[in-house]
């Protein structure tokens, strides 16, 4: 992958030339580098931040979505070369939190463990119910959506709009609806599972299960009040908590 196509993947933020830490955070299913925007101001200045950005929305509309977890965590992996040269964490949330882990083990695979691993909003990989909802017609889809939670949801009935969105939503819920790892392997990296504690999504279990996934002792279940989007009602104090935990961050580096 060329520096130029690898620029593409992340919207960068950065208040130091010289950061202590990258932050990597991925969207949720139909989601875009968009609901990030607020984190940088809120993060101390030497935290530089990279905001994933999924092909077939916003300015990458035109491309093809991405529908095999493999695949999409293996580019993301590979664009993430240019920026190694600081330790990283990775933040995902919902369908983000799967592909943050499946990058990290990429990384862990070629001697790069992450500071931190940091899931929100989704139950570990093998624990999520097995449904079809990217067959489904769009008015059962976009319910579904709205009964997560509501986030910009009034876009869906704008028809212009509508028509733009459901091909990503629709294309997203397919890859991790499709995403069933036998034996998910264990990171080296800490874990720390966010939740919104009325999320309709998450079984409590299902979130806790992360902690079979992380090292011995390097485990912590951060629920906070809301919905499946909590985050975004909450960011100010999601932020604060993402940031203690980097601020403790040892610096892991290489495996």
């Amino acid at each position: 992958m060329t520096a130029t196509d690898a620029k593409k993947w992340f919207r960068v933020h950065r208040r130091a030339t010289d950061p202590r830490l990258r932050l990597v955070c991925f969207p949720h299913a139909g989601g875009t580098a968009q609901l990030f925007h607020g984190w940088p101001a809120l993060l101390p200045a030497d935290i530089e931040v990279l905001a994933v950005r999924y092909p077939g929305r916003q300015d990458r509309l035109a491309e093809p979505c991405i529908e095999d977890m493999a695949t999409l965590a293996d580019t993301i992996e590979d664009a993430l070369r240019p920026w190694l040269d600081r330790p990283l964490a990775l933040f995902g949330h919902s369908m983000g939190a799967c592909v943050a882990y499946e990058v990290a083990r990429r990384l862990e695979a070629r001697g790069i463990v992450p500071d931190h691993l940091l899931v929100s909003a989704h139950e570990a990989p093998r624990w999520a119910e097995r449904v079809a909802l990217h067959d489904a017609d769009d008015d059962t889809l976009i319910t579904h959506v709205r009964h997560l939670g509501d986030l910009h949801s009034e876009a869906y009935d704008i028809p212009e709009l509508r028509d733009l969105l459901l091909p990503a939503l629709r294309s997203d819920y397919r890859l991790i609806e499709g995403y069933h790892p036998p034996n998910p392997a264990p990171v080296k990296a800490p874990i720390t599972a966010y939740v919104g504690q009325d999320d309709p999504s998450c079984a409590l279990e299902g979130v806790l299960a992360w902690s079979g996934l992380a090292a011995p002792g390097s485990f912590e279940l951060c629920p906070f009040p809301g919905d499946h989007f909590y985050l975004v009602d909450r960011e100010a104090e999601v932020v604060t908590d993402v940031a203690a935990r980097l601020a403790r961050a040892g610096g892991a580096g290489q495996a």
